[in-house]
């Protein structure tokens, strides 16, 4: 069997040196202790890569089912909004447990919304839980108070 090894990578040196210049040749190492060498860089940068694995983000109902009651009352919000959440006042659950429909109050800076709406994007993956969200009371109108 080493034989056999032996003659195939003469086979194909002999091969190259008719196809590629000299300075290409000298790159190719036909040593058994070449191979190794490969196989432990390519398990290594393997390694890392695990190692250096993303995170996977969220959608609303991936980080609603961590809260109590599936986040009913609770603030969110994608990533990238800033000054902007919803207070989740209904959800709808398809059977998967990770999709579904999700109703709520919009916020945007502290002051809420009249009616809740529906929200769009809820499968989307960006969805944080906001903790400490900014509310700010409504004040009545000078006129309302002297009528």
């Amino acid at each position: 069997m080493a034989l056999a090894s032996r003659l195939a990578r003469e086979k194909v040196a002999t091969a190259l040196q008719w196809r590629l210049p000299s300075n290409l040749l000298q790159t190719f190492n036909f040593s058994a202790e070449s191979s190794s060498a490969a196989t432990t860089t390519t398990t290594t940068s393997g390694e890392a890569s695990k190692n250096t694995k993303r995170r996977k983000n969220k959608n609303l109902f991936e980080v609603a089912q961590f809260l109590p009651n599936w986040g009913l009352g609770y603030h969110m919000a994608k990533t990238h909004w800033t000054n902007v959440s919803y207070e989740i006042t209904k959800i709808n659950l398809y059977k998967d447990g990770r999709h579904g429909k999700a109703w709520g109050l919009a916020y945007k800076d502290g002051i809420p919304a009249p009616a809740p709406k529906k929200i769009s994007g809820v499968h989307k993956r960006c969805w944080k839980y906001i903790s400490n969200p900014l509310k700010v009371e409504a004040k009545p109108k000078p006129e309302a108070e002297a009528a």
